[in-house]
């Protein structure tokens, strides 16, 4: 069974690029360390952890070694230790422009080079020995203050981001970190970048960059004046204050954020709790209480549905679904069918969830009706592997639901290689790029657009190729297969897929492997 906690705190992994551009690499060959690769990948990856002693002094660790980075009396640097010795101790010294000088604690020497030329010998510090910070997770979290213990999100109607949440529910409390320059900006689900002095504006400019700094695993954010974000006021404004040495005040947690989900019957009305512990769908609207945090649990790959009102949907007595189970157990746990624009869910007594004729939701169906083949349905459009919705509703149609994602209004995709970014000079599509672009979604009777730089929407050209200067939009559909992952079917009913050419295709018969994204 999958372990409760709807709140997890990222492991925050990153790279350290050169002045070359090129990222510090542990390779599993005697344990050597190089700046060589163009990229960030697993060998690219490192981990900040404090030092157990006293001081302030951190440890650097391989993530694709589990090893760490130390560098001996005479220079020579290595990626061998299993446990943290006195030479794997290292000082952090933020530079003015975001980068990081890394100096040796125990010998006092500074730490750069370039290629498989590496040392931490040199004496003062040259742009050999200047370190750029590039996150590796995913950039689309949840931002929780630790003074205040409450989630950051955006407030339209005040025109500012604020920390004044308990819970980070609905698509206001999307935080996009982008990687601009050297520097990170603050992007709100509404693509506004957050400037130091706590207003919103629609481009990255000077005053909306910030250079990152880790302090005992958390986050903090100095603007180029040298000061701190931090939430101010009763309403927890966030922008930069007067400290320009972080405290506790300044301390960020970032959350993994969980898909939210809304879903709407057969009869055209949303699922919602509105109505007290019964799942009904009966409502015009989608608010808080329509709005389901959906987890995936990676070895089953079952999912739980978390109420705004804090109860999972369980299966109760008679078939029922009420939103109050307060645990995670077997009666939480729900199959999801993909069924092209539609999903189906099947619930543990082996019956799938159905809407009864009073709207409430029950797990008392033995069938679904069966998916389309390929070609014309009766709405003249292409199949697409689901019943039409028409007026004569077909066997099986009670029990799916159109699942719509209301928390990714923006969108950045990772898939095995890297990020998905427009290639330079054309118009299609890398996925194995350290930097990411941003991606918009729109949403359309269980499919969405995707448009991408200049407004143009993907499409899929010729030998499954996918371009993003469309001036018409196509349907994609989204299945979340894993925790953090899903897969994207085209119109073809292929799935998209990354490639060692590093070209972003629609040719992958499954959703596995290659054709995974996180999200």
């Amino acid at each position: 069974m999958p372990t409760n906690g709807l709140h997890q705190v990222l492991k925050i992994q990153f790279g350290l690029v050169n002045d070359t551009d090129r990222y510090l690499t542990a390779e599993s060959f005697g344990f050597k360390v190089n700046a060589s690769a163009p990229s960030l990948k697993r060998k690219q990856m490192w981990v900040l952890e404090p030092d157990p002693g006293q001081g302030t002094a951190v440890l650097l660790r391989s993530s694709h070694l589990g090893r760490y980075l130390s560098a001996g009396e005479d220079g020579r640097v290595a990626c061998e230790a299993e446990r943290p010795d006195r030479d794997c101790r290292f000082l952090v010294l933020p530079q003015p422009d975001g980068r990081w000088v890394l100096r040796s604690e125990p010998h006092g020497r500074f730490f750069g080079g370039t290629e498989d030329r590496l040392s931490c010998f040199a004496t003062a510090v040259s742009p050999a020995e200047l370190w750029t910070v590039h996150l590796a997770i995913h950039p689309q979290a949840h931002l929780l203050s630790v003074s205040r213990r409450r989630y950051v999100h955006l407030c339209p109607r005040d025109d500012e981001m604020a920390a004044d949440s308990d819970t980070p529910w609905g698509v206001d409390a999307l935080v996009t970190l982008i990687f601009q320059n050297r520097q990170y900006c603050l992007r709100a689900c509404d693509s506004r970048y957050l400037r130091s002095d706590g207003h919103l504006v629609w481009e990255p400019e000077p005053c909306a960059r910030y250079t990152l700094e880790f302090k005992a695993g958390k986050l903090a954010f100095k603007d180029r004046d040298g000061r701190y974000l931090a939430p101010a006021g009763p309403a927890g404004t966030l922008r930069a204050g007067r400290n320009t040495r972080p405290g506790k005040d300044e301390l960020f947690d970032l959350e993994e954020s969980h898909p939210q989900v809304v879903l709407v019957a057969a009869n055209h009305r949303y699922v919602s709790v509105r109505q007290g512990v019964n799942i009904s769908a009966n409502q015009d609207e989608e608010l808080h209480h329509e709005t389901f945090l959906m987890q995936i649990d990676q070895e089953t790959k079952k999912c739980t549905f978390y109420s705004s009102t804090g109860g999972y949907w369980t299966l109760v007595t008679h078939g029922g679904i009420h939103a109050t189970a307060t645990q995670v157990s077997a009666n939480t746990m729900f199959e999801v069918e993909w069924r092209g624009r539609r999903v189906a869910l099947k619930a543990s007594n082996g019956r799938y969830v159905c809407m009864k004729k009073n709207g409430q939701l029950a797990a008392i169906s033995d069938f679904v009706g069966p998916l389309l083949p390929p070609g014309p349905t009766q709405s003249g459009k292409a199949g697409d592997g689901q019943w039409p919705l028409t007026p004569d509703s077909p066997p099986g149609e009670d029990e799916e639901f159109v699942l719509k994602l209301i928390n990714r209004p923006i969108l950045v995709l990772r898939g095995m290689d890297g990020f998905v970014c427009h290639r330079r000079g054309s118009n299609q599509l890398d996925t194995n790029r350290s930097v990411y672009d941003v991606f918009h979604l729109s949403f359309s009777d269980g499919a969405y657009q995707i448009r991408g730089r200049g407004g143009g929407f993907w499409y899929t050209g010729s030998h499954g190729s996918v371009c993003s200067d469309g001036e018409r939009a196509e349907d994609f559909v989204f299945e979340f297969r894993e925790r953090g992952r899903l897969a994207i079917r085209a119109r073809s009913g292929k799935y998209l897929r990354g490639g060692a050419s590093g070209l972003l295709r629609a040719d992958a018969d499954a959703p596995a492997g290659v054709a995974l994204w996180e999200y």
